[in-house]
């Protein structure tokens, strides 16, 4: 929708023409009034607000035969400068023109800068500089012009404007200081900072200590990083005013000082100055980040109490931004809907609140409501908040359709938006369209490596998220190349989300060294404190079988949440300490709430531990003791612990017996897989027939009824159910293992021969083979799902993964050496008997995680005690 100020007939009252001979609109005065009178009526006008009403008088004026001078044109100009009214400024600047003031009259010549620089219009703003002679150029007419510049981003003109200015010997003031120190403000950091220390000396070389200067420094210095110096201002001089305390608390807030925020506005109170809008917005983002709902609350009541909510849709935003944040987004919505004048700013925050609270659905309908009834174009924070909503709702099919939408709004190339496309594609699978995004990007900042390391690691290539973060650190290094022109502005250094987002590749791929990297690094940066770091390194050092400093890593966080628990608690579940997990459970429900995810990490542990009566005890009281309702997960959980006790009849019926509205697809799975260690086939058989039906295409689920039947030698029975999975298309994940050797992590496939060490592995394994028959090592040729003869058997169960992967380890360290392996599916019977001799025959203690927990080989014993 046009703005009122550029559309005159939805202006509040209709702007008339200045053709004199058009119907005048209001009374025109039945006496004749003198030129000064109409002046100083347009005075009155300009000086109440009543900048329409200035404009009729004008016409009044001018149709009454009385000709506008020097005086009544300044005054009719800045009216017109209010209302940014661009058409009617070329207007006035024809009668300026026609009553033989264009170049006569330096103050109107200053206006008609003025009204054009505010209008946008830049290539008038020269011509009328040009026409003024040089000599008559004053401070008034330098500072409009620089002003005009600024406005139009223009920031290396107006300084080279200001070097003119005085090379001419004009007298700069307050003014033009202060469009000086906006221009510096603007410019790359290294180069604003050094022209922003020239500019504050030149100040203080001229005794400029005006408040309205030392304003604009302050807020120079913090836009350029150096909130340090901004704060030296701030303290050194007494003449204070709203504005100032208002820039100092802005400044805090963008720099992310949140309590320092707050304590400033303390001290503005204290001082007896009330806080207006722009303290109340400056200062809620503070109680937003920090979740301070109640301190929010006073803002927002004092806000209600003063009158400060009318039409102030900065106050709103930050408001609704602050409720969501601070999970009350029905409470956001309120103040969305009170709200007299919604800016398409309000609209973003409201948008935005939905989106990340995942109230996806009602985050589309006010998206479409925004277009359709407030007629309102989307702009680059609207998409970018949008677009993960789209990516997330189920209601939402045109997932694809949205990027043709952003490119139709010609938003494409924009930061925000491409970081929000590049984590679209990536949830979509379609890492390849995210890194053509990343790739084509002009400016890449944080965000975007972070976005783009995300994606790989929901994607499952961890291997090319560690090499993006290796890549983002070589270029905030090197810093230079014309590739990476903009991000020397940026700076890249991995912050706390980077590391986050990384760990869990580290963990997954068992790259400890690589961990241990980045534990070292968020040591160094002051990041290891922090919650979400800490309990990603708690994670990583569990996942890579290093239990007790995952324990040290986790005492040491300062302030843990549910999620450190959630880690420290499933990190000795996995590793088989079921006693010690539901110790650190009765600790952490002293402290803090636990939830879904909670009872999961109890469940397991106690599923690897055999505690079956312990788990069962927690199950049956979760929802009246603790408040959390049992989930399919749970359950799942449960029948997983019971079948792998071998009371595969009771998982039966406990998922029989389970509420019909719950999704069962998780709890056939660990009945399957109970069936196939005990060998259950009729149950398994009923199982599998229900996962069948539920997901027809995942191969699992065929896979482990092959195995059934192939331990129970019903080759047949094997036989038909690959033949089923050749026909639906459906292939078996092969068999992957990873261990890191000096910083590279190295993938081994089940049979697979492209390794440049593989020749000297399976030579290795061939030795070890007839060493570990000497110790008495008979190879369990059941694992074999294929109906071959032994000798075949044998050749295939020397081909897994694992021990692919420990001989490669072996063969690559020195003696003593732990070996650290990762596999993505369940170790098979052989190999977990085989790494008990290849322990004890190279006298190594090897670390195996498979993809249900940790197996620690020491002295030819496992941590599971065949348990698993």
């Amino acid at each position: 929708m046009a703005s009122p100020l550029l559309s005159i007939s939805a202006a509040p009252n209709p702007i008339p023409s200045l053709q004199t001979h058009q119907p005048i609109a209001a009374a025109t005065p039945s006496v004749s009034l003198s030129r000064d009178s109409w002046t100083h009526s347009l005075r009155a006008n300009i000086q109440s607000g009543h900048f329409h009403q200035a404009i009729s008088t004008y016409v009044h004026m001018t149709s009454s035969g009385v000709a506008p001078d020097h005086f009544a044109f300044p005054a009719v100009l800045k009216a017109v400068a209010a209302l940014q009214h661009l058409a009617l400024a070329k207007q006035v600047h024809a009668h300026v023109l026609k009553f033989g003031y264009g170049a006569s009259s330096v103050p109107v010549a200053n206006s008609l800068l003025n009204v054009y620089g505010k209008c946008g219009d830049i290539w008038d703003v020269y011509k009328v500089f040009d026409r003024i002679p040089h000599s008559q150029r004053d401070t008034v007419s330098w500072n409009s012009f620089i002003s005009a510049l600024c406005r139009a981003d223009d920031w290396e003109t107006a300084l080279e404007s200001f070097r003119l200015m005085l090379l001419d010997n004009v007298e700069p003031s307050s003014f033009t200081l202060v469009s000086i120190a906006h221009a510096c403000s603007n410019l790359p950091r290294h180069h604003g900072l050094r022209l922003g220390k020239q500019l504050h000396g030149f100040s203080l070389r001229m005794g400029d200590t005006k408040t309205f200067t030392n304003n604009a420094l302050m807020a120079m210095y913090s836009k350029l990083g150096h909130l340090n110096d901004a704060e030296m201002l701030f303290e050194l001089f007494e003449e204070r005013d709203l504005v100032t305390w208002n820039t100092m608390l802005s400044s805090l807030s963008q720099s992310d000082m949140f309590l320092e925020a707050l304590l400033m506005l303390r001290r503005l109170v204290v001082q007896g100055l009330e806080p207006d809008g722009v303290t109340i917005a400056s200062v809620l983002p503070a109680c937003s980040h920090l979740e301070l709902l109640e301190i929010g609350k006073q803002l927002h009541a004092y806000a209600l109490r003063h009158y400060i909510l009318i039409n102030n849709s900065f106050v709103a935003s930050a408001l609704v931004d602050m409720y969501c944040n601070c999970r009350r987004v029905q409470s956001g919505r309120r103040v969305f809907d009170s709200s007299m004048a919604k800016s398409i700013a309000l609209w973003n925050a409201m948008i935005t609140g939905y989106a990340q609270n995942e109230h996806d659905e009602e985050a589309l309908t006010l998206f479409i409501e925004m277009e359709a009834a407030a007629e309102l174009c989307p702009n680059a924070t609207t998409m970018a908040s949008i677009v993960p909503a789209c990516v997330r709702s189920e209601v939402f099919v045109h997932k694809l359709g949205i990027h043709g939408y952003v490119l139709k709004r010609g938003l494409g190339t924009d930061h925000y938006v491409q970081n929000a496309l590049m984590d679209l594609y990536s949830r979509m699978g379609k890492i390849q369209i995210s890194k053509a995004i990343f790739e084509s990007m002009d400016v890449r900042d944080i965000v975007s490596w972070n976005t783009m390391i995300v994606g790989y690691v929901i994607c499952g290539q961890h291997e090319n998220a560690l090499l993006l973060l290796h890549e983002m650190q070589r270029v905030e290094q090197e810093n230079n190349g014309s590739s990476y022109e903009h991000e020397k502005r940026i700076p890249l250094k991995p912050n706390n989300i980077t590391l986050m987002t990384v760990l869990p590749g580290c963990a997954t791929l068992v790259a400890l060294e690589k961990g241990q990297e980045i534990h070292a690094y968020a040591v160094r940066n002051m990041l290891a404190s922090d919650v979400g770091v800490g309990s990603a390194l708690v994670d990583m050092y569990a996942k890579c079988g290093c239990l007790n400093i995952s324990r040290n890593v986790f005492d040491t966080i300062p302030s843990r949440n549910v999620i450190t628990w959630n880690v420290i608690i499933m990190a000795y579940g996995m590793h088989g300490k079921g006693e010690e997990a539901l110790e650190l459970f009765n600790r952490m429900v002293k402290e803090v709430k636990p939830n879904n995810v909670t009872f999961i990490a109890v469940f397991a542990a106690c599923s690897h531990s055999g505690m079956v009566s312990e788990g069962l005890n927690l199950f049956y009281k979760m929802k009246d003791e603790h408040g959390v309702e049992p989930t399919p997960d749970h359950y799942a959980c449960i029948v997983d612990m019971l079948g792998r006790a071998g009371q595969v009849e009771e998982a039966y019926q406990l998922i029989n017996d389970m509420p019909s509205e719950l999704n069962k697809v998780s709890a056939w799975s660990s009945l399957l897989g109970s069936c196939r260690i005990h060998q259950k086939v009729e149950i398994g058989e009923i199982a599998a027939r229900n996962l069948f039906l539920l997901e027809p295409d995942v191969a699992s689920h065929y896979v482990l009824l092959s195995n059934i039947y192939s331990s129970a030698q019903l080759w047949d029975k094997a036989t038909d159910i690959r033949k089923r999975m050749k026909e639906k298309g459906v292939r078996k994940e092969p068999g992957c293992s990873w261990i890191e050797l000096d910083d590279e992590v190295h993938k081994f496939i089940a049979g697979d021969a492209s390794h440049p060490q593989s020749g000297q592995v399976y030579g290795f394994l061939e030795t070890l083979s007839e060493k570990m028959r000497k110790e008495g090592y008979v190879p369990d040729t059941s694992c074999v799902l294929h109906n071959v003869d032994e000798e075949e058997k044998e050749a295939l169960l020397c081909g897994h993964s694992e021990k692919l992967a420990i001989a490669f380890g072996i063969l690559n360290t020195p003696p003593g050496t732990t070996i650290r392996v990762a596999k993505n599916l369940r170790v098979c019977n052989d190999c977990h008997e085989a790494t008990k001799y290849i322990s004890v025959i190279t006298d190594r203690e090897i670390v195996l995680r498979d993809v249900r927990r940790f197996h620690q080989f020491r002295n030819g014993r496992c941590s599971c005690g065949d348990y698993w």
